[in-house]
């Protein structure tokens, strides 16, 4: 099974709000999403990353404008979810399952692109967000209009999924395609369901844990940033069990992957040749 990461776009923070005792300088995030090409599901889309959508979509309410403009993601043309596909052959329409990490606008804004696709998400979370009004969905960091109107219809929710057991040093979580190739591993604080994915079967297992730490000085070094960061958080009170959770994983010797971390991983794709 091959796994690759993509960046869709650049975000640039002051190091000091994404990492404790951090200067001033600006530091260049990635914003990731990843492609696993499965023997039996085929090619599987882990999130899409940002998309233009979420920057020009004639969807987009006033606030996911507002989001837009604050934040200024600077778009990778080149690694781009479309783009990306279409350097390995792929069509939109080739794609039949995007697991959903969690709701946040630069996980989902390029879900609509995709007609054939189901969506392995935390049935759960998406429950609380139809019961929730627009502005506490806004409050959690949910542009509703980002999601597909089909969305509930192409939920495949992670409670009917089985549970598994993969190691010691991670909780147990649900086995996504019924193989233990992919098992999905709850991972509290940052935003309501979100949930990594475990790469249980790899020489050195890997364990991608989205966004539990925007750095992974931030993780390994237990330097979690404080106010004003935390005000995103969903759960302050669960970032620093989660973090543990993950530093014991690597002391045992697996590898952890984050969304924005900026430093290239063995995982990430090449740029290609101009």
């Amino acid at each position: 099974m091959r796994i690759a990461f993509a960046n869709s776009a650049w975000v640039s923070a002051s190091e000091r709000l994404i990492l404790h005792g951090g200067g001033w300088q600006s530091v260049r995030l990635r914003v990731r999403y990843g492609l696993i090409f499965h023997p039996a599901a085929g090619p599987v889309l882990i999130d899409t990353g940002y998309t233009q959508e979420a920057l020009s979509g004639e969807r987009r309410g006033r606030m996911l404008r507002l989001y837009s403009g604050l934040l200024k993601p600077d778009l990778n043309a080149t690694e781009q979810v479309l783009p990306v596909l279409r350097r390995f052959g792929l069509s939109p329409d080739d794609i039949r399952t995007i697991i959903v990490t969690h709701f946040h606008a630069d996980h989902i804004s390029g879900l609509s692109l995709f007609r054939n696709a189901r969506f392995i998400a935390s049935d759960a979370a998406w429950a609380r967000v139809k019961a929730r009004g627009s502005m506490q969905n806004l409050r959690h960091g949910v542009f509703t209009e980002l999601f597909p109107p089909d969305f509930e219809a192409r939920l495949e929710g992670l409670s009917a999924k089985r549970r598994v057991e993969a190691r010691e040093d991670v909780p147990g979580g649900a086995d996504l395609f019924g193989d233990g190739s992919v098992m999905a591993v709850d991972l509290p604080g940052h935003a309501d369901g979100q949930f990594g994915l475990l790469f249980a079967g790899l020489d050195r297992p890997l364990l991608y844990a989205v966004d539990v730490q925007w750095l992974l000085t931030a993780l390994t070094q237990n330097r979690t940033p404080g106010f004003p960061a935390t005000l995103i958080a969903e759960d302050t009170a669960a970032i620093e069990p989660t973090s543990a959770m993950l530093r014991r994983f690597l002391a045992a010797g697996g590898e952890v992957m984050l969304c924005h971390d900026p430093a290239p991983t063995s995982y990430d794709l090449a740029p290609e040749a101009a």
